[in-house]
């Protein structure tokens, strides 16, 4: 179980370290590679990660959506009196707050990105959500809480760095029985997309299937499925490729002299680029489920 360090208002952040003890900046920890070369491969993954996060501090979402569609999945949900409530990759926030206001709940926000916590602790003083909302520093991964301590646990845009079905099995237990999860997951909308597209996500991000295989999934990770819905297509660009294409542009001629961040900075394009292309073939999907009150695997044959 890992340790996590809660954070409100000004407390400091601490971040989970690496347990594994076989990688380090994607080189075995055992390989035979010079100081001067892992100081080399170092630099250049702290400089790709400052990019990355530069890039997307401060948007409104790390992730195509908008308030309305976070309401629109809650209230799928029966009536919860004061829920504790999880919000697994919550990022900047606004998922976070947006289930505060609707839950009259608690809810626990993670994320490993200290920037992201601390804007977000910003936000939670501004509206003044001390009470109600946490924050705290933890991986999705082995999210270190007991079991069944939430009513709710919501990944909203942040499931596929943990996979569909993994994220599933990982965060049943933290579930009460009879408890809900709600995620939002990209997905073909059709099947037989055409070749490009189906290059481009086949190495972003291997595990997206159709809406029908993820449904399939829900009871075989133990849930009850409730019901699903798919964003359209003005949600992406409102509040995600719309800012993040205006960051895009401002980046690109800060670091016009920079191969490596303008590297970055044309992947992040090349998925607004493939939206824009092919936004009939997928799309975001919002998936609601329960965890059964009887859990099939105590009941009597």
């Amino acid at each position: 179980m890992l340790m996590v360090s809660t954070i409100m208002a000004s407390v400091s952040l601490t971040e989970d370290k690496p347990s594994s003890p076989i990688l380090q900046n994607g080189v075995p920890r055992q390989a035979p590679i010079s100081i001067p070369v892992r100081r080399f491969l170092r630099i250049r993954q702290q400089m790709t990660n400052e990019i990355f996060f530069e890039i997307h501090q401060g948007l409104p979402r790390e992730g195509p959506g908008r308030n309305k569609y976070t309401k629109k999945a809650f209230l799928m949900l029966p009536k919860l009196a004061r829920p504790r409530i999880l919000d697994v990759g919550c990022g900047p926030g606004g998922p976070t707050l947006e289930l505060a206001r609707l839950s009259q709940g608690h809810v626990v926000g993670i994320d490993i990105h200290r920037p992201f916590l601390e804007g977000l602790v910003r936000k939670i003083k501004e509206v003044g959500f001390s009470n109600c909302v946490q924050v705290v520093t933890c991986s999705m991964f082995e999210p270190g809480f007991a079991d069944n301590s939430f009513d709710l646990v919501w990944a909203e845009g942040s499931i596929y760095l943990i996979g569909f079905e993994n994220g599933l099995q990982t965060w049943r237990r933290l579930l009460k029985p009879g408890g809900f999860l709600v995620v939002h997951e990209m997905a073909w909308l059709r099947p037989g997309p055409p070749p490009e597209i189906h290059e481009y996500w086949r190495e972003l991000y291997p595990g997206i299937v159709t809406v029908s295989e993820n449904l399939e999934m829900i009871p075989a990770s133990g849930y009850e499925p409730i019901g699903h819905f798919t964003l359209p297509e003005d949600a992406c660009w409102l509040e995600y490729y719309g800012p993040l294409a205006k960051r895009l542009q401002k980046l690109r001629r800060k670091y016009v002299d920079h191969p490596e961040a303008l590297a970055v900075i044309d992947n992040e394009q090349q998925e607004i680029d493939m939206f824009r292309k092919y936004n009939q073939w997928y799309g975001s999907v919002f998936f609601v489920m329960q965890k059964p009150l009887i859990q099939p695997d105590i009941l009597c044959p």
